[in-house]
């Protein structure tokens, strides 16, 4: 799903070619996308484009009339940038918003049809939209810490609430705890105010990072490479591969839909998180360091590697 730094590059993007010019016509290739009915989307025919924002992961384009159009790409949509009157790519396109200067395509590389389409009057609606999260990178500490310890939660769960914290999502909140040296598991409100601040320093630092890092590498163009799995990230979509700060093997979770990856040696301890589903399974035999993980793996090699009479034999007593 795109996050807070890839949705940021997409609106900067979309205010340099799209902001004074008059939308003329959106086309929509799957009637599920549009998600309101008044005002109707014929609405916003040919009014001008005021303002391009963001609202968490959401992407509002302002009109004239105090007109607003509001997309939400949710996991598998993503932007184009194409030429005027642009086809409609036939399997994945789901509109085409036609500008003079180009045409704007929205796809989705899914079969599930999540993303959605709201045209709404006034701010008021607009608001009615937003889940209502913290702006990460505008909020102070105070306010940071009043709503992570609103409700108990994980550290990972908190970060990705859009109710508690807007815009971040599943890769950015993996490198933040990270970059914050603490564990994804780790109760809100059993935390120190010392972790607290550096979760708080890690989110801005780690959003502000990336953001910048996106404008470097896109320059004027339309970003086109929206990806939850960026080179460079230190943990996320990287289990197995070493850790870029002490070079120990990046481990995984999966709980309650959401994957964490992480680096034992550096968030918790060396103690190994337990996955819920594969724990389970394991019981008794789920290592809890990395030095019985390491221990498992080396143990399985030699029963793989020996020779067929002896594996599973036993000394006789």
């Amino acid at each position: 799903m795109p996050e807070l730094p890839d949705v940021e590059l997409y609106v900067e993007a979309l205010r340099r070619r799209v902001v004074g010019e008059p939308l003329r016509r959106v086309r929509v290739a799957n009637p599920f996308l549009v998600r309101s009915f008044e005002p109707p989307l014929a609405a916003a025919a040919d009014l001008r484009v005021e303002h391009v924002r963001r609202i968490g992961k959401r992407i509002v384009f302002d009109l004239e009339t105090d007109l607003h159009v509001v997309l939400h790409l949710m996991i598998a949509g993503r932007l184009r940038w194409r030429t005027p009157d642009a086809k409609i790519p036939r399997k994945i396109g789901l509109a085409a918003f036609d500008f003079s200067r180009g045409t704007l395509l929205l796809t989705e590389a899914s079969t599930k049809r999540r993303a959605s389409l709201h045209v709404v009057r006034g701010d008021e609606a607009v608001r009615a939209l937003d889940p209502g999260g913290l702006e990460p990178l505008s909020a102070d500490r105070d306010a940071f810490e009043a709503a992570l310890r609103r409700e108990s939660h994980t550290f990972k769960r908190a970060l990705t609430d859009p109710h508690i914290f807007s815009g971040i999502g599943n890769a950015y909140s993996d490198e933040i705890l990270w970059h914050a040296r603490v564990s994804p598991l780790r109760m809100t409100r059993a935390a120190t105010s010392e972790e607290v601040g550096r979760l708080y320093d890690s989110t801005k630092s780690t959003l502000r990072d990336w953001v910048e890092r996106l404008r470097r590498e896109t320059g004027e163009a339309f970003p086109e490479e929206v990806t939850a799995f960026r080179e460079g990230m230190a943990v996320h979509g990287r289990y197995g591969k070493p850790c870029p700060a002490c070079g120990a093997p990046v481990q995984r979770i999966v709980y309650a839909q959401i994957e964490a990856n992480y680096c034992a040696e550096c968030q918790t301890g060396g103690k190994l998180l337990a996955d819920r589903a594969l724990s389970r399974l394991m019981r008794g035999d789920w290592p809890k360091t990395l030095e019985e993980l390491e221990q498992q793996k080396a143990e399985r090699r030699q029963a793989r590697d020996a020779p067929p009479g002896r594996r599973g034999s036993r000394p006789l007593t």
